[in-house]
């Protein structure tokens, strides 16, 4: 059985070890917004700890990252971490950096082959189930303190090809299904790919069937800003729907302060990013790390915002 490294303890564990390690790592967008925190708490977790990182953008393109990862394997990086530009994709990169010897730790998005892993590889996220099953149970409590007996929702699923969209729409689906949340129904469901625009644009077109809706169930806080944006131009009251994003970034946040946003859940992408540095060291050094290391969600409301203001 694998030995656990709290993602908390390790950076004191190796700050003094790791001067000489070279990390390289593959991110999946640098135009998404999450992914940029991701990015920049690795940069900045690098730094505290003396490590070198090479940073490519695989612009959500497989077979850019699956060269990405020969190149860092070449290069004789000591470790690699990888955000899946698709997470079906993660057993072809497994089997690379077996290969290689390079130990490799893929980083909040959950790859295909996770049960599978070598001893060397490990995934840090969060438990793609929590964000969804939080947001659909406030708003849920949310519609029922308001009197509502039959309300109607959207959900926006983000990329198929990532079980973050699945498993988040899943859980969302799940507690719409329960007995005390079942007089929800879903109007319609589409993938907006964590995009602004796109969920712009199909917020637009479900507004131009008149179907009337209570709720819209975002897979993150980009979509869920898109969505508003179609319905303040379309004229809708925002008072009269429950928008609900996954994130708690600082434009959400802003959202969330204007009273666009009304729920969102916090993914710390911070100790994301610092536990997946630190257990690509870890496991450079021999050490043994959990398989899966998650970082809890965090349900965020207007009445929190103060908590999460400086979070992401």
């Amino acid at each position: 059985m694998r030995l656990a490294l709290c993602a908390t303890g390790l950076a004191a564990l190796l700050a003094t070890t790791a001067s000489a390690e070279t990390v390289g790592i593959s991110m999946q967008s640098f135009d998404d917004n999450f992914q940029t925190l991701l990015r920049n708490g690795l940069t900045a977790h690098a730094a505290d700890l003396g490590v070198d990182i090479q940073v490519e953008d695989s612009q959500r393109d497989v077979g850019r990252q699956l060269s990405q990862v020969n190149n860092f394997i070449a290069s004789g990086v000591d470790a690699m971490v990888i955000t899946l530009a698709d997470t079906a994709a993660a057993p072809a990169i497994t089997a690379a950096a077996e290969a290689a010897g390079i130990p490799l730790v893929y980083l909040n998005l959950q790859p295909e082959n996770v049960a599978t892993l070598p001893d060397d590889e490990a995934y840090v996220g969060s438990k793609e189930t929590e964000a969804g099953m939080l947001g659909a149970t406030e708003a849920c409590r949310e519609l029922k303190a308001a009197g509502k007996t039959e309300a109607r929702a959207y959900i926006m699923m983000g990329d198929l090809a990532h079980t973050a969209a699945l498993q988040r729409t899943q859980a969302v689906k799940d507690v719409l299904a329960s007995p005390d949340c079942s007089f929800i129904a879903v109007n319609d469901e589409q993938s907006a790919g964590w995009l602004r625009t796109t969920a712009l644009d199909l917020m637009t077109n479900w507004l131009t069937t008149g179907d009337a809706f209570d709720v819209v169930f975002a897979n993150n806080d980009e979509m869920a800003i898109g969505a508003t944006q179609a319905m303040k131009s379309a004229g809708v009251d925002m008072k009269d729907v429950i928008v609900v994003g996954v994130d708690a970034t600082q434009d959400g946040l802003a959202a969330m302060q204007a009273g666009d946003l009304d729920i969102t859940v916090f993914q710390n992408a911070g100790a994301q990013a610092a536990g997946a540095l630190d257990a690509a060291l870890a496991l450079r050094k021999g050490e043994t790390v959990d398989r899966i290391v998650y970082v809890p969600f965090e349900l965020v409301t207007p009445d929190k915002l103060d908590a999460y203001s400086a979070q992401n």
